[in-house]
């Protein structure tokens, strides 16, 4: 039998008015609470950084080819197509769809308002996965025509301000050599993304009107965009794509064009890291104060056990075991209570957001079994050290006084 692990139950299931029972269940509910908070913390963080990242990259791609002399503004210089090797973009490992597009400064107006937007000339092929998903009223539109398409997708945002819905005309305008040219297009549906910057500012349509506008021929666009099946192979697939483009072409990520988005994203990681160092130590001093009321409860009976001769690294392990009980059943209740929240929140988004703030109008959450783990260990490894230092403190125990201390 291991006389070690029988006392250290005996310790714990102690009745009666035993002062270290509470303190016991309080040690078990800080536990919970640090690994709770964490765990939350961490979800969070991959959660909000996941939807910003996929909500930028549903209007600009991954990566963008665009010209080496293109400028901040919104109609760079203009790119021939055989330069760029679409197909053997296409069959690199990772990319999952290669996307010419178009765009052009214009302003819409209405008798009452007028507003100055970008539009973004795409092709029939191009993937509205992302804005099938954000679509809020009408359909996508429909590029398959042989002239080119009068649809346009415009954001919600722009039409409260202009009073627009569904079906609705709308006559946008367009400088072209000092000239103003009007366009008349048809709206066919209505997005939501919930960045307002972006929202307020991309109206989506037929890259074949800007090339007309512009007097390009097919051939001719203002960048190529490059969807991967996922984020983290971003900078190896760019430089990839780098050497394969025209000299006279830059690659770009989406992190370079919006570097301002992705940073912010980035100081959220610190706010994280120091979340979780402090719930860590509070959980290493629940055990410590734990491991010490219990060792002082219990000094008469530490002597006794060095009286019948019982080692030091024996009387140890009773409190070790202890305490480690304590762990497991804190991290046990801390998961339950953060992996249930999470759940909660993914179905049924009861924790809002300003979206205008945050970009999203829910608390986002996602997390991964690695993550649960790495936290659970670390957790762990955490009260294991923390034990070892109130632990010592039994070898200096002497028998003849412990048994006369009350």
């Amino acid at each position: 039998m291991n006389f070690e692990y029988f006392i250290s139950r005996r310790i714990r299931s102690k009745k009666g008015d035993s002062f270290s029972r509470p303190i016991i269940k309080v040690s078990i509910a800080g536990i919970s609470l640090g690994l709770t908070v964490m765990l939350i913390s961490v979800a969070i963080l991959q959660g909000f950084q996941k939807q910003v990242r996929d909500k930028v990259a549903g209007f600009g791609a991954h990566i963008q080819v665009t010209a080496f002399d293109s400028n901040n503004s919104f109609e760079p210089s203009p790119i021939y197509l055989q330069d760029v090797s679409i197909e053997e973009i296409a069959d690199i490992p990772g990319v999952a769809g290669v996307h010419p597009f178009c765009l052009k400064a214009g302003i819409i107006k209405t008798e009452q308002e007028i507003h100055g937007v970008v539009l973004k000339g795409v092709e029939s092929s191009y993937d509205w996965s992302f804005f099938s998903e954000k679509l809020v009223s009408g359909q996508l539109p429909d590029l398959s025509t042989d002239e080119p398409s009068g649809d346009v997708l415009i954001s919600s945002r722009i039409a409260r301000l202009l009073g627009f819905a569904p079906g609705d005309d709308l006559r946008m305008y367009f400088i072209i050599d000092n000239t103003a040219r009007g366009r008349k297009f048809r709206i066919s549906g209505i997005y939501d993304t919930g960045l307002g910057e972006f929202d307020e500012m991309y109206v989506f349509g037929d890259s074949r009107h800007i090339q007309r506008l512009n007097q390009w021929d097919s051939a001719v666009v203002s960048g190529v965009e490059i969807k991967l099946d996922r984020f983290s192979d971003i900078e190896k697939i760019t430089d990839q794509i780098y050497n394969t483009v025209s000299y006279k072409l830059n690659t770009q990520t989406i992190k370079q064009l919006y570097p301002q988005i992705f940073d912010w994203i980035e100081i959220q990681d610190i706010n994280v890291l120091i979340i979780l160092v402090l719930m860590a130590l509070v959980s290493g001093i629940t055990v410590i104060s734990t491991l010490l009321i219990l060792i002082l409860e219990h000094t008469r009976d530490i002597g006794l056990l060095k009286a019948l001769g019982a080692e030091t690294g024996s009387i140890r392990k009773i409190f070790i075991y202890a305490t480690g009980y304590i762990a497991g059943y804190g991290l046990l209740w801390g998961n339950a209570a953060a992996l249930g929240l999470i759940f909660l929140q993914q179905k049924t988004g009861f924790i809002p957001l300003p979206e205008d703030s945050y970009f999203v109008s829910s608390v986002p959450v996602t997390i991964g079994l690695p993550e649960i783990l790495i936290i659970n260990l670390a957790t762990l490894a955490v009260c294991l050290l923390m034990m070892l230092i109130p632990s010592l403190v039994i070898r200096f125990i002497v028998p003849v006084k412990a048994l006369r201390f009350e």
